[in-house]
């Protein structure tokens, strides 16, 4: 039998605790530990489609990225049916589904999120953006016109579109970080990067970078390229276990051109 403990520990095991920032929430944040897990589904978000869709797949757990509750930029304080996610909570109880969110430190771990969005873009020989094991460096196979790589990256990440700063260079040494990643363009900068492919840039990081291409390709583009590797690991992990990729969830943000 298959425990919900067992697959939070088989998942800290690849993205350990530890490498969690310390105003993070992750690991097993709701359910029973002791509950039996037949099937699982992953998804980037824990959201009420998300939850709906276990439910109709019968599983047991959802796993992701983001955490469920008690995160920075959104702390649970009540549990309301009149708050949306006071409601999902609630369902989630209802129906005895195991939530397990694994977030900065699956962004630090090796073969993480990062590690995903730099394999997705084409880079090899990766390295570490900063001390945090947040991002990473690698190099494409040969220089190319920003112009170039744009669309590349729209077709590998599956963007419905992206912003982007003409930093004046071709692309080669690309620095990634999956999601809000502003607050390294600087690391990017000081190790030779030409290019940074991140999310959630605000005006002013495009404003004031220079001498650095700087593209914002989603947040949800940027670091669902994990869910597979999610899925491939728990599959791996437990050959019993049925793991199941979120066939409903999309990116909360749509373009129109």
């Amino acid at each position: 039998m298959t425990t919900a403990h067992d697959i939070e520990r088989s998942l800290y095991d690849w993205a350990p605790r530890e490498l969690a920032m310390d105003w993070d929430n992750v690991g097993l944040l709701v359910g029973d530990p002791a509950q039996e897990v037949r099937r699982v589904l992953v998804a980037l978000d824990i959201t009420q489609g998300v939850a709906e869709e276990a439910v109709s797949l019968g599983a047991q757990m959802i796993v992701s990225h983001h955490p469920v509750m008690n995160c920075a930029w959104h702390e649970v304080q009540t549990l309301r049916a009149d708050d949306a996610q006071g409601r999902l909570l609630r369902y989630l109880v209802r129906h005895d589904l195991a939530a397990c969110c694994m977030h900065t430190n699956l962004d630090a771990a090796d073969g993480g999120v990062n590690d995903c969005l730099a394999h997705a873009l084409g880079l090899s020989g990766l390295s570490m953006l900063n001390e945090e094991k947040i991002g990473r460096i690698g190099t494409l196979s040969c220089e190319i016109p920003l112009e170039e790589f744009l669309p590349a990256v729209v077709k590998s990440l599956g963007c419905s579109g992206l912003r982007f700063r003409d930093g004046g260079k071709p692309v080669h040494r690309v620095a990634v970080g999956g999601g809000a990643c502003r607050d390294y363009i600087p690391q990017a900068i000081a190790q030779g990067c030409d290019t940074f492919v991140t999310a959630d840039l605000r005006y002013n990081d495009f404003l004031d970078t220079h001498g650095l291409n700087l593209i914002d390709a989603g947040h949800y583009p940027t670091e669902n390229v994990v869910c597979e590797a999610v899925r491939a690991y728990l599959a791996k992990s437990f050959p019993l276990l049925e793991v199941v990729r979120s066939a409903s969830h999309h990116d909360a943000i749509q373009y129109y051109l």
